[in-house]
Order: structure tokens, then C-alpha cells, then sequence
């Protein structure tokens, strides 16, 4: 599967990143998340991500259907990239042709968005390390499909568009047995160990192999938010599945054991807990799928018991006059 081997020179590799220096926690807490809003003030936002969703608190939106997802069953003609990029594991399409043919739109999003790349999140051997959380739990790793709207030219155009990006989020549980799927992504984290590598793999796969199967992705929910590292721009639409990809522990300790951050000098540390920290929502709307779990005793009451109670009134009142 893998045919090339390269590495990219570090000082290059870290202004390819970003123009500011930032890390996680678990490299260095003076430049961890809570100085990020120091570094840039983009990260000092009022629509910030990642968040917590709270199900007894998302709002109904029926018109956010199904998604329709174009290309995602076929492997594409270019070859998929897997690079550390010192702070994260990434998947780039390598050729503007194939990344041409992957799309998302309906599913309540207004224009068509493109593929670019998909990247992970985890925590550590005893933490997990998703981004999002539902109803307060925290999963072991979560996976970003980033799609770019093509009325946008290119990257930095998007990030000063109100709806520049859709992020497609995936939450991950530990299964017993190895998911297959993700075989060719897990043996080659073996060959970008180190910040800058990559590897290029002569044989593609379709994204919806490493998905949740097509009848579970109608049930998701949806808000407006921000990339989740510096510059953190407010310029996502976020969409979090809620049925998750199932992955064995062994396979997650790879991406724990095996991968290493940026560091300019000392001993490589290695990459683990690379997560935003939950950000407030100051008031934003999160919106379930019409075919979404939305959970609490409030909305039971207010859509069935409050209506009961009404009509028995009006039948009481009725009786007496």
C-alpha cells in the first residue's frame, strides 16, 4: 500500500502550520489552549468549538435531512497523504482532481462543500481525547472530515467567510475486535513517527469505509463554530454524527504510542491529549437532525404530559359552564 517515505524539513514543516507558536498541554503548558487567545485573538471568540452538545437543550430542525454525500463510496484516482504534522494526524488528497470529486450538501447546508483532508484527535492510555462531547461524556478519539465551500478559491478566502468550512465530526467507542477498515491508516502511523513525515499509499479507499454505515448518518447535530486550532476561525459549520465508529484498544494505543509532537529541542514527546479543551457557547443554538436523539425530561414534559393536562382542563371548564 505505502509507496513513498519522506520527511519534511522541521523549520519549514512548523511555518507550513501555522504563523504563531502554539501547542497542546500535554507538550507544554505555557503554550497550551488556555494561550492560545494570547497568541491570536481569533481563539478568544464568542463561537468558539469544540463544545459540549447537551441533548435536553438542542432544538429540533426538521429540515436538516439527510446529507447526501458525493464520491464518498469510490476511491478517488489521487493518492491519500498521511502526514504528522507535529501536532496532529492528517489525511490530505494529493491532487486538486481527486479532491474535485468528494462533496457534501444537503443535510441543511446551503452550498456545496469539497473535501481537503481528515484528521484525529485522542487522549492517552487513560484518558480519552475526543473534542466534542455529548451529554458530558468525552469519547476515546474523534475524527474531522474538513470540506471547504467551493465558492471559496482557496483556504484563506474560506477562513473570512461566515461558512467558509463544514466539518464533518465522527466520535469514536472501543470495540472488542479490530475494525478492518482502519487497518491502513493504523500500520502506517508506524512510518510517520516523527513531525513531518508522511507517507504516500499507492492504493486509495473510499471514505465511507472508515464511516459509520449510510443509514445511522441522518441522525446528527449541527451548530456554527470555529476550527479548533490557532487561528481558531469562526468560519464551520459543525456537523457531530451521533452514531459512533467502533475501534479496538490496540488499534487506539497506536495513535497513542506511536506518534511524536513538534519540539525545536530536548527528547520528541509523543503525541497524546492533542484536544481543544469545551468552549462556552454564549448563547449559540444547537440544532438536531429530524431523526436525532434528543434526550430530557423537560422536552417529554412540554411535548406529551403538558398537552394531556391542557385538554383535561379545557374538558373540566367545558363541563362547568
Amino acid at each position: 500500500m505505502l509507496v513513498f517515505h519522506y520527511a519534511i524539513d522541521f523549520p519549514a514543516l512548523f511555518l507550513m502550520i501555522s504563523d504563531c507558536l502554539w501547542c497542546y498541554d500535554s507538550l507544554d503548558p505555557k503554550c497550551g489552549p488556555s494561550h492560545w487567545k494570547e497568541i491570536t485573538s481569533g481563539c478568544g471568540g464568542q463561537n468558539q468549538s469544540p463544545i459540549n452538545i447537551d441533548r435536553r437543550k438542542v432544538r429540533r430542525d426538521r429540515s436538516l435531512d439527510e446529507i447526501l454525500f458525493e464520491g464518498y463510496d469510490q476511491a478517488p484516482p489521487g493518492r491519500w497523504r498521511l502526514l504528522n504534522n507535529g501536532d496532529e494526524v492528517k489525511m490530505t488528497l494529493d491532487g486538486a482532481s481527486a479532491a474535485e470529486q468528494i462533496n457534501i450538501t444537503r443535510g441543511g447546508l446551503r452550498d456545496t462543500y469539497r473535501a481537503l483532508q481528515f484528521h484525529f484527535h485522542w487522549g492517552d492510555l487513560k484518558r480519552n481525547g475526543s473534542e466534542h462531547y455529548i451529554d458530558g461524556i468525552q469519547y476515546p478519539m474523534e475524527l474531522h472530515i474538513v470540506h471547504m465551500n467551493i465558492k471559496c478559491k482557496t483556504i484563506n478566502e474560506a477562513k473570512q467567510h461566515p461558512n467558509g468550512f463544514a466539518v464533518l465530526s465522527f466520535l469514536f467507542k472501543v470495540a472488542d475486535t479490530d475494525n478492518t477498515n482502519y487497518n491502513t491508516v493504523v500500520a502506517s502511523l508506524r512510518n510517520i513517527t516523527r513531525a513531518g513525515e508522511y507517507v504516500d499509499m499507492a492504493s486509495t479507499f473510499s471514505l465511507s469505509n472508515l464511516l459509520p454505515s449510510l443509514a445511522s448518518l441522518s441522525k446528527y447535530y449541527r451548530y456554527k463554530g470555529s476550527l479548533t486550532t490557532p487561528n481558531c476561525d469562526e468560519a464551520v459549520t459543525w456537523t457531530v454524527f451521533e452514531e459512533q465508529i467502533p475501534i479496538s484498544r490496540s488499534q487506539l494505543n497506536m495513535f497513542v504510542d506511536t506518534t511524536y509532537f513538534k519540539s525545536s529541542a530536548g527528547t520528541p514527546q509523543k503525541m497524546v491529549n492533542n484536544f481543544r479543551p469545551l468552549q462556552l457557547l454564549h448563547g449559540r443554538t444547537v440544532y438536531a437532525s429530524r431523526d436525532a436523539t434528543i434526550s430530557g425530561g423537560s422536552s417529554l414534559v412540554a411535548s406529551v404530559f403538558l398537552p394531556l393536562l391542557l385538554s383535561c382542563l379545557v374538558g373540566q371548564f367545558s363541563g362547568s359552564s
